[in-house]
């Protein structure tokens, strides 16, 4: 907890009493809890954000799929009909605080995270063709392949009998295959992967480094990849900028290269830890899918919901007075929605703190809020559950009696708002 103690959000924590914030140890350590308690107050709550901006806190599950598909909440503050100034706009006052220099904030504000309507619709129409159904289960072999490889190198980590998965194989595996997707060189994937811890960290001083490396990279490996394009990604991204009437700017394409290698291989990373710990701590479900493989579908989406990395989504704004379960929500605000609490919503689940991976019904739509809803839903999560049946399965396949290298409470995890995940996952592979 000591990096985030000593950041710049730290000081707000505690200001508003009564007005729990984001960065509070309570909610940091245990979010399952300190959110299931809002929730089972209110299903709006008044709180704060992490730079002491008042947040509204929806926590039940109906109303945050409602407002991930009602389009009278933005993600763009500054964007009609909301238009708010710089001065204005709160994300302005967060690049503030992280000390993020006026040249490079329109790569902040320019990723398709922050887009609505029409922008994001253009924007995720380029990309979501690699990103098909046919297209991901066409690329199955291949990560099947890797996860095979990894696995069998697995032994040579190994110390004193005990390997960490995170990083040896639950970070390798996804970089390797969004890497692969979209094109970036081998030899550029292990500083991706740093890159993406420091723009987690929130330190102003690692981001301060990080960003304007990050950012002159992907300018450069453009630069290169117009000399000699292929079928990846980043070259249907060179020639849509180059030849399809300016569909796609300087900026827009190099946020949309940062946006997919790190949102490509994060999340699925931390799926992929929090999912094995579960089931080596939950013996009876482990069994279960020993038993039957046939059932890893289903499981990956009870992983998701019972301990998935992504535990809120970033801030939407309201576009208009709306009311939202009897609370008046007025145009500005800035509302939190809290994934963690409505995915252990009782009145939407039967004995929601259980894992149950034979929760979900093969075929049916998704019961969960794991990967988002409506027009933001993730686009990677097609690829991102495919990793996960393959992750699961190979491991247990490669190694059927895996256990923890420490005992469950000795588990470590990063104090990161809104995130869940394991600093590392030791295990013994048996």
């Amino acid at each position: 907890m000591s990096a985030l103690s000593s950041s710049p959000f730290a000081a707000h924590v505690g200001k508003h009493p009564g007005e729990p914030n984001v960065m509070e140890p309570a909610l940091l350590t245990d979010p399952f809890a300190g959110y299931g308690a809002l929730r089972e107050q209110a299903p709006v709550v008044r709180g704060r954000f992490m730079d002491d901006s008042p947040v509204w806190f929806v926590t039940r599950f109906e109303e945050v799929r409602h407002v991930l598909r009602d389009q009278r909440f933005v993600n763009n503050p500054a964007s009609p009909p909301l238009a708010l100034s710089a001065e204005e706009n709160p994300l302005t006052r967060l690049m503030d605080m992280l000390g993020l220099p006026e040249h490079l904030r329109v790569y902040m504000l320019g990723s398709i995270l922050n887009y609505d309507a029409p922008d994001h619709t253009r924007l995720r129409r380029l990309v979501s063709r690699a990103f098909t159904a046919r297209k991901i289960t066409d690329l199955r072999p291949r990560v099947e392949q890797i996860a095979d490889e990894l696995l069998t190198r697995l032994p040579e980590y190994a110390e004193d009998g005990v390997v960490d998965l995170i990083q040896h194989f639950a970070y390798p595996l996804p970089i390797t295959v969004i890497c692969e997707l979209v094109g970036i060189p081998e030899a550029d994937r292990p500083q991706w992967r740093e890159w993406g811890a420091d723009l987690l960290s929130m330190d102003p001083e690692r981001l301060g480094a990080t960003f304007p490396a990050m950012i002159e990279h992907i300018h450069q490996m453009v630069r290169e990849r117009r000399g000699a394009l292929t079928d990846d990604l980043l070259s249907e991204l060179i020639r849509t900028h180059d030849d399809d009437g300016g569909r796609l700017s300087d900026v827009e394409m190099v946020t949309m290269i940062l946006t997919l290698v790190l949102a490509g291989h994060e999340t699925t990373a931390h799926l992929i830890s929090n999912g094995t710990a579960a089931l080596l701590t939950h013996p009876d479900q482990l069994r279960l899918l020993k038993d039957d493989p046939a059932l890893l579908p289903r499981a990956v989406h009870e992983l998701m919901r019972w301990c998935g990395p992504v535990q809120m989504t970033q801030l939407r704004y309201a576009a208009a007075d709306v009311d939202l379960a009897g609370t008046r929500i007025h145009k500005g605000d800035a509302v939190q929605l809290v994934l963690v609490s409505a995915n252990f919503d009782p009145r939407h689940y039967t004995d929601p703190d259980r894992l149950d991976l034979t929760r979900h019904p093969a075929g049916h739509a998704e019961n969960h809020v794991g990967f988002g809803h409506g027009a933001h839903y993730c686009l990677g999560a097609t690829l991102a559950k495919q990793e996960g049946e393959v992750a699961f399965g190979k491991l247990l396949a490669h190694y059927p009696e895996v256990s923890l290298g420490v005992e469950p409470e000795g588990l470590e995890r990063l104090p990161l708002p809104g995130n869940w995940r394991l600093d590392s996952l030791p295990l013994r592979l048996g």
